[in-house]
């Protein structure tokens, strides 16, 4: 839906250095970026609001895979995403040594920044990005002020927190985190290469922990630009030493934890710096409310072993940018009726309630150590097993079944 032509007029900081826009956003990470992108492709006036002029580089977001593929596409940025990440279309996956089945579908890695940094560019008016701080926002049901740390002041129809785990601003609304999982789960993020930066002998390979008692869910190997990318995740006390250990000397605790990987890498190092990431899985309270809405993690976080953070975000985004808001700015006012329509939208409770399902599957699949956990463990690698070998015998036969059952 395009916006009407009197809603499209141009930003300009008039001489009292207020700014006016149908939609301002705070935060230019993935989600504000991608969300002004959008937005401002629809003939809307976005204002993208960030401190930083350039990205952080974060361990977050470094896979883009399935439905988010898909999503990406239908918003018509994945000819972006392609330009600047590395492809790969197969996955070995394994546990103590041995294949336990082979993944096929395309994938992308890519590291965080320049994924945040493609977002920025979708939109070629630098203007509407304002390098700036927000140190006070006032809502309302019909116009919304933002206070800068400049002086300037910001007002809109709409405000969109895209701020990630930052909750001030939330905050200074009454809005309050919900914990549901303190130090749910541990993140290692690090690169590694062979010596003679040789190739390695797959395009992508996982592999599972082998012992309850490790905490270990899985390791994940991919290619980014700067080279093979390694995400490890963990169900582990953020201050066991093994966590110091990890970061210390990551080379030689990764394959004490995991000893069916030496014959799959070879001699490699590690090469560049160990990123570590604890996650505490949290849902904000207090959220429904006049002319504001939340988006991504400023919502609800995610367990990064489950995957399914980035997919959240863009079920949000496109959403909120294609459905809600096109349709709330039609009207006047932005009362709690319309920001209500878009936390009880089908999509996306589905995925914010599959991600807190996932993150605890992941959890208890991984460390649980009770009767049940055990023999569900061991049912679950040897299905996978048994449907790869069959899948070999008879290609295309295991899905053909998947079909009929559906």
């Amino acid at each position: 839906m395009i916006a009407e032509k009197n809603a499209t007029k141009p930003i300009v900081a008039c001489e009292t250095e207020v700014i006016e826009a149908d939609v301002a956003i705070v935060g230019a990470g993935l989600a504000g970026s991608l969300a002004r992108a959008v937005l401002a492709r629809a003939g809307y006036r976005v204002v993208l609001i960030d401190k930083r002029s350039i990205p952080p580089d974060e361990f977050r977001v470094e896979k883009i895979a399935g439905r988010q593929i898909d999503i990406l596409r239908r918003l018509g940025f994945i000819d972006d995403v392609e330009a600047i990440a590395a492809p790969y279309d197969r996955v070995l996956n394994i546990r103590s040594g041995k294949l336990v089945d082979i993944g096929v579908g395309r994938s992308y890695g890519i590291s965080y920044a320049n994924l945040v940094n493609m977002a920025r560019g979708l939109t070629p008016d630098a203007s509407s990005l304002l390098l700036d701080q927000v140190t006070n926002v006032s809502c309302s049901e019909e116009r919304q002020q933002l206070t800068l740390a400049s002086g300037k002041r910001v007002v809109s129809r709409l405000v969109v927190l895209a701020t990630g785990m930052a909750n001030v601003l939330g905050h200074s609304l009454g809005m309050r985190r919900q914990m549901l999982a303190a130090r749910h789960s541990v993140s290692f993020g690090f690169t590694i290469a062979r010596p003679d930066n040789a190739p390695f002998d797959f395009d992508a390979l996982t592999c599972y922990g082998e012992e309850a008692a490790d905490g270990v869910d899985y390791l994940s190997l991919f290619p980014m630009s700067g080279g093979m990318r390694a995400n490890l995740f963990m169900f582990r006390d953020p201050t066991d030493p093994i966590m110091r250990e990890l970061r210390r000397d990551t080379r030689r605790t990764l394959l004490r934890l995991m000893p069916g990987l030496q014959p799959y890498l070879g001699d490699f190092e590690v090469v560049g710096q160990v990123q570590n990431w604890v996650m505490d899985l949290t849902v904000t309270e207090g959220h429904l409310q006049p002319g504001v809405v939340l988006i991504g993690d400023a919502f609800q976080t995610n367990c990064p072993a489950a995957g399914t953070g980035v997919g959240r975000l863009l079920v949000d985004v496109e959403r909120l940018c294609t459905d809600y808001v096109p349709r709330w700015l039609e009207t006047a006012g932005m009362g709690v009726d319309k920001i209500a329509q878009f936390y009880s939208d089908r999509d996306k409770l589905a995925a914010d309630h599959h991600s807190l399902q996932l993150a605890n599957f992941r959890q208890a699949l991984t460390s649980n150590t009770d009767v049940r956990w055990n023999l569900r463990r061991k049912l679950h690698f040897l299905r996978r097993t048994i449907t790869h070998r069959v899948d070999r015998i008879r290609p295309g036969w295991v899905m053909r079944v998947r079909s009929a059952l559906r």
